[in-house]
């Protein structure tokens, strides 16, 4: 059984400043509760190709891992995938106008393997609590600006 967790929100700034806050790995710590430290592995700015080294805890546990940005059109969407780490899981973000502001989607997708396939429900609910609450972070930091 994979996972496949899709939250969004609507943010009232333009799309340009939520995508460029959300996109930019050195503010996943400010709005990303989980994810205590992002280090880049290859040189700014970020592109496809760029690999990004995240340390987080989730379910009790600290996970680290290695990101690799697979798409990234500045303003539209951004792509992520683990090319490193505990399962293999893909994360998008797509950026949309909305009334009144901006509409971001988050979603992460993946297939756990071994023994991580039993506990997929339960991380599949962990995980979409964790995005919604990233995501009302995410909105108070930029309304707040």
């Amino acid at each position: 059984m994979g996972v496949d967790v899709v939250t969004e929100i609507d943010i009232a700034r333009t799309r340009a400043v939520v995508a460029e806050f959300a996109c930019d790995p050195d503010n996943a710590t400010w709005w990303y509760e989980n994810i205590e430290s992002v280090r880049w592995r290859t040189a700014r700015p970020l592109s496809a190709g760029t690999e990004l080294e995240f340390v987080a805890r989730f379910l009790g546990r600290t996970l680290a891992y290695t990101y690799e940005v697979r798409e990234h059109v500045a303003g539209e969407r951004l792509v992520m995938h683990t090319a490193q780490g505990p399962f293999p899981m893909e994360t998008t973000y797509v950026f949309e106008d909305a009334e009144g502001g901006t509409r971001m989607v988050l979603r992460n997708r993946g297939e756990p393997g071994g023994f991580a396939k039993l506990g997929a429900p339960l991380m599949e609910r962990a995980m979409r609590r964790a995005n919604r609450a990233d995501l009302r972070r995410l909105k108070a930091i930029l309304e707040a600006r």
